[in-house]
């Protein structure tokens, strides 16, 4: 029986699994610090099992930890249509970046049950594990296991500042699942997302249609030098890895301001360094930058730049620099059925939509390689996100959801 074009989410079960989630992990305050793979991580992972098992849905474990919940259909055989996201969150993170979408899935499965109403296709949710990379660098390692875009080996062995690997504390947790962490088929992949920029709420719309996002570059950048007295040590022999890090972040600053006035950012996002203590010079630092645009080859020349102001800053400082690690992400990557029907639906619920880019990293990005993908972007106040600030009400979220739920169920019933 087809499911009536009026059916609605619950929003206020929703935004209760909401509130309960904003309680484990706490940081400053109103926000989360719920970094991935932590006790705070592992808690969250456990609430949200048991909601998935009282949902009637059946649980399964990667060796990467990501967490798939499934949802029978009336032909189980066919490839399941997937919604999800994260439920990590950055060091000072907010109640509902990524978590919302995890959530979300939940919630479109709680109301299905409510209808009686079961669809054709099976369905999933997922939880990707490390989206943020605020504790494990790269971001987005769960998702890129999957679609191979990683091994699982090199994921797994991703350390923290502690020297903690991603694998070890997976098996900490009891995260550390049998299920193999490679792809199984998607019908389609669906992310519902709070829109992590001012765009949608400075203009009144309810419903974001993401047609993309801005081709990213990030890499990560090792410097070494040689340790000795900042006094008496001359100038010209100076080997100082914390400037030779300096001076490649502050380039990769000027190359956002350069491109900023046409939509491009650049990001110079973390700079560690040894001894980094006064009285001598460290003879080791890592350094983080990335650069966005929304035009690709603007995007690509900022890319080169970047990787030029890694040359360019050991030459300055006389010390030698390794790029250990780059990611790319982003472009017109999502299927455009998809985003179409996501339009559809939005307006044939009435709500004001907007197409849009996404300006930020999301698993969507990896699993589009995989499989037929979109996200779906609600509103959140003054597009404050990576903030405990971060703040959307459930008028912010409804519409999306309800988009969420009939796009969906238009998908797996057909």
């Amino acid at each position: 029986m087809p499911l009536p074009a009026n059916a609605r989410v619950d929003i206020e079960r929703f935004w209760a699994t909401i509130e309960r989630s904003a309680e484990i992990g706490p940081g400053r305050p109103g926000g989360l610090s719920r970094l991935a793979v932590s006790d705070s991580d592992k808690e969250i992972r456990d609430e949200f099992v048991g909601w998935c098992r009282q949902a009637g849905l059946s649980i399964r474990v990667d060796g990467i930890g990501n967490i798939f919940a499934r949802r029978a259909g009336t032909d189980d055989s066919l490839p399941p249509v997937v919604m999800g996201s994260h439920l990590d969150t950055q060091i000072n993170g907010g109640r509902f970046d990524g978590i919302a979408g995890v959530l979300a899935g939940l919630e479109v499965c709680r109301t299905l049950d409510a209808l009686g109403h079961r669809t054709r296709r099976p369905l999933e949710v997922v939880n990707w594990t490390n989206e943020e990379g605020a504790r494990f660098s790269p971001p987005m390692v769960g998702s890129g296991c999957f679609t191979g875009a990683y091994t699982l080996d090199w994921a797994q062995g991703r350390r923290d500042d502690d020297g903690k690997s991603i694998g070890e504390e997976l098996a900490r947790i009891g995260y550390l699942g049998e299920m193999e962490a490679s792809p199984h088929e998607f019908d389609a992949y669906f992310e519902f997302h709070i829109e992590q920029g001012p765009i949608l709420d400075r203009d009144g719309m309810q419903v974001g249609v993401v047609t993309g996002g801005f081709p990213s570059t990030g890499m990560l950048v090792e410097f070494r030098g040689e340790t000795a007295h900042t006094g008496p040590w001359p100038m010209e022999r100076r080997k100082n890895a914390l400037l030779a890090g300096a001076r490649f972040l502050v380039a990769v600053d000027d190359l956002g301001w350069d491109h900023a006035g046409s939509g491009g950012k650049a990001t110079a996002a973390r700079l560690v360094a040894w001894p980094n203590k006064p009285g001598i010079l460290s003879d080791w630092a890592q350094a983080v930058g990335d650069v966005r645009h929304p035009d690709p080859e603007t995007s690509e020349v900022m890319a080169e730049r970047m990787r030029r102001a890694v040359g360019e800053a050991a030459a300055r400082t006389d010390c030698t620099a390794e790029v250990l690690d780059v990611w790319k992400w982003g472009g017109r990557i999502f299927a455009q059925e998809l985003i179409d029907q996501v339009r559809m639906t939005s307006l044939a619920l009435g709500y004001r939509t907007q197409d849009i880019l996404s300006q930020a990293g999301h698993d969507a990005y990896f699993v589009a390689r995989h499989a037929p993908t979109t996200m779906i972007f609600a509103p959140c106040k003054g597009g404050i996100t990576h903030n405990n600030a971060e703040l959307c009400t459930r008028e912010d979220l409804e519409p999306g959801l309800n988009v969420l739920l009939q796009t969906v169920l238009a998908r797996a019933d057909r």
